[in-house]
C-alpha cells in the first residue's frame, strides 16, 4: 500500500467517527498497539525536540526501506506517533520525501491540538523527513 493510500485510509477511518473525543479515543488506541521502544533506543539523539511530552522515533534502513519504531511517555503523543510509523514505515526514501502531511489537516487533528502539541506533532513529522535524507544520503 502506497503512503497516500494510508493517508486516504486514516482521513477514511476518521470520517467515521463523530467528534472529538472518539478520535482522542482512536488515536490513544493506536499508541496501545505501538511496540514501543528499547530502554537503548530512547537516546537524545532520538528524542523529538520541540514535543510537551517526551516522544523518540528511531528508524533502521533495510532493503531499501525506512522502517519507523517510536514512543513517548504521554498516551495521546503515542497514539499520535504511532499513527505517524503506521503511515511512513516500510517506504524508501523517496516515497517519504515526496510524500505530504496534508492527511493532518484533512483529518482536522492540528486544529484540535493545544499548542504545545501542535508544534510536537510538526517537530515529529520534520524527524521523519530527516531520517528519510539521512539515510538517502548514505544510500
Amino acid at each position: 500500500m502506497t503512503i497516500k493510500e494510508k493517508q486516504q485510509e486514516i482521513i477514511d477511518e476518521f470520517a467515521f467517527l463523530d467528534d472529538w473525543e472518539q478520535k482522542y479515543e482512536y488515536i490513544i488506541d493506536l499508541g496501545k498497539e505501538l511496540k514501543g521502544l528499547a530502554e537503548d533506543k530512547k537516546t537524545d539523539e532520538n528524542l523529538i525536540k520541540g514535543c510537551q511530552s517526551k516522544v523518540w522515533i528511531d528508524a533502521e534502513f533495510i532493503d531499501g526501506k525506512l522502517y519507523f519504531n517510536a514512543d513517548s511517555d504521554g498516551i495521546l503523543p503515542k497514539g499520535i506517533v504511532s499513527l505517524l510509523v503506521s503511515i511512513y514505515s516500510g517506504h524508501s526514501t523517496k516515497e517519504i520525501l515526496d510524500s505530504d502531511f496534508e492527511f493532518i489537516s484533512a483529518i482536522g487533528l492540528q486544529e484540535f491540538l493545544s499548542p504545545s502539541r501542535a508544534n510536537g506533532l510538526m517537530a515529529m513529522t520534520k524527524q521523519i523527513k530527516f531520517y528519510a535524507v539521512a539515510y538517502q544520503l548514505k544510500s
